[in-house]
């Protein structure tokens, strides 16, 4: 039985080196996720993940060691893996910083950039339970070979060979969020840490990330367009389906039909009341006839998100308190976008919608022209105009938001309004939340939406088609178009017997 095991365990051991699907009559590297071989719809020859070739995972790493300071050595793990029970795990997403500088979508390893050694990846050692349930796991061949790794070991030699590493630095620099005791516990990591030496590597990944290539601003493009049509056929069918849970199962779908492989974040989805809750995630009420809806959504594709909000109502009605609110909200993104361009910062877009809502509120009615205006203003909106956005939903988190923006960088641009039931204004108000958020890319001459946020402008003339005649459209949903197109809600449209 011993033998039986010992063969085995060689068998395995050799499909694992030659990364071939065993029952395959033809041979397919298989590093553990998707190649050009293995994923020809996917992934070109030359490329480690969808969309990103191999020169530019090694410039990456190059532009990376030309920060960091000489003698000095970067520790990046990646992501851990999260238990929902003892046996089940939760999806695995790797983290930012891993992936950026291996191209590995894998747990269980740890990545080491120094100038003396280059990229050395320590890789798992998976056994034959590891394979027998979950596959393929890549290991030191596709470190080098997949990744394009200078030098790979396996992770049983972490410690032996990570505290030589370590003594011969003269600074330390790690992912902090990631960091694992896998690493830390090490003598020499320790005496590291108590002697000042260690620091969070984010100051510089960060700033890489900041800009994004040619390569990154194109997958981004795809993953705004996902999640633009996503967003439209949600729309479409919330006439029928006005429940915020099937909403949302509905956006998920729709995302990943068009090939997102998750959500970016759980779906926003507040109808009535719920939208004046900012981040609102319960999704779990009927939306009431006249009631607006705030969806704010995102998808991911290859890595990289999208981040979107729209407010409609499903019935097709505005009431004509609704419609004072969106149009402040639509003309306050319709300025700020016009502010985006080289040289401004994300502080000074803030700024200037923060007058521009304050005083439209004040205009309104809602806000009195006192003292305390403000102070009132910020309880109904206490978010920032935008965001960076990138391999995470709020991206580059160690970039400050009064760093003038770059030629290449993509933000969001989100005014929004959020009244509680109890906030003292003329009850119309009450429990009203609207928030319109786009993706913006930041170009040599000013902004550029994504391509799919214009088609929506494109498609509002064709927007009912017989496909949809199930839904009974009427004279009073081509207001649901200007909602999600960008246009504004006329205010004599109340007097035609559109609106309540």
């Amino acid at each position: 039985m011993q033998s039986l095991r010992t063969r085995l365990l060689q068998r395995v051991q050799m499909k694992q080196g030659w990364g071939c699907y065993g029952y395959c009559t033809v041979r397919v590297v298989d590093p553990g996720q998707p190649t050009a071989s293995s994923h020809p719809e996917l992934l070109k020859e030359g490329e480690i993940t969808p969309g990103i070739s191999c020169e530019e995972y090694i410039s990456r790493r190059k532009r990376l060691l030309e920060l960091l300071p000489k003698k000095s050595v970067a520790i990046i793990a990646s992501a851990p893996v999260k238990m929902m029970t003892d046996v089940v795990p939760y999806t695995f997403r790797q983290d930012a910083d891993y992936l950026y500088i291996t191209g590995c979508l894998q747990p269980d390893g740890i990545a080491v950039l120094g100038h003396d050694i280059g990229l050395c990846m320590f890789m798992p050692e998976p056994s034959i339970h590891d394979v027998t349930w979950q596959g393929h796991i890549a290991g030191v061949h596709e470190a080098l070979h997949s990744f394009k790794a200078d030098q790979a070991f396996p992770m049983s030699k972490l410690n032996e060979m990570l505290p030589r590493i370590i003594q011969g630095s003269s600074g330390l620099y790690h992912n902090v969020k990631t960091s694992t005791p896998v690493y830390k516990d090490l003598e020499a990591f320790q005496k590291a840490y108590y002697d000042g030496k260690v620091k969070d590597i984010s100051v510089y990944t960060h700033d890489l990330r900041w800009v994004k290539s040619p390569a990154e601003i194109s997958l981004m493009r795809d993953s705004a367009s996902i999640a633009c049509q996503a967003l439209l056929q949600t729309v479409l069918h919330s006439k029928v389906i006005p429940h915020e849970r099937m909403l949302a199962a509905k956006v998920e779908y729709e995302c990943k039909m068009r090939g997102a492989q998750r959500m970016a974040f759980n779906p926003v989805v507040g109808g009535g009341a719920n939208a004046s809750v900012i981040h609102y995630s319960r999704n779990d009420q009927k939306v009431k006839d006249g009631d607006l809806v705030l969806m704010d959504i995102g998808c991911e594709l290859h890595g990289y998100v999208s981040d979107l909000t729209r407010t409609w109502p499903p019935s097709g009605r505005f009431s004509s308190a609704h419609v004072e609110l969106y149009n402040l909200i639509l003309d306050t993104s319709k300025e700020c976008l016009k502010l985006c361009r080289p040289g401004i910062s994300i502080r000074e877009i803030h700024n200037h919608s923060v007058e521009m809502l304050h005083t439209g509120l004040k205009q309104i009615g809602i806000l009195k022209g006192d003292r305390s205006s403000y102070q009132k203003y910020h309880q109904l909106n206490p978010t920032n105009i935008g965001h960076y956005l990138g391999m995470d939903v709020h991206d580059c988190s160690s970039i400050s938001n009064d760093r003038p923006l770059k030629p290449g960088v993509i933000i969001t641009i989100e005014p929004g309004i959020y009244i509680p039931t109890v906030f003292n204004c003329p009850e119309r108000y009450h429990g009203v939340g609207i928030r319109i958020e786009d993706d913006v890319l930041i170009t040599d001459s000013g902004y550029e939406l994504p391509a799919s946020t214009l088609n929506l402008n494109l498609l509002r003339l064709n927007w009912w088609t017989p496909s949809y005649n199930a839904i009974y459209l009427n004279t009073a949903d081509a207001w649901w178009i200007r909602c999600i197109s960008g246009l504004r809600l006329p205010e004599p449209v109340a007097e035609r017997g559109l609106l309540c």
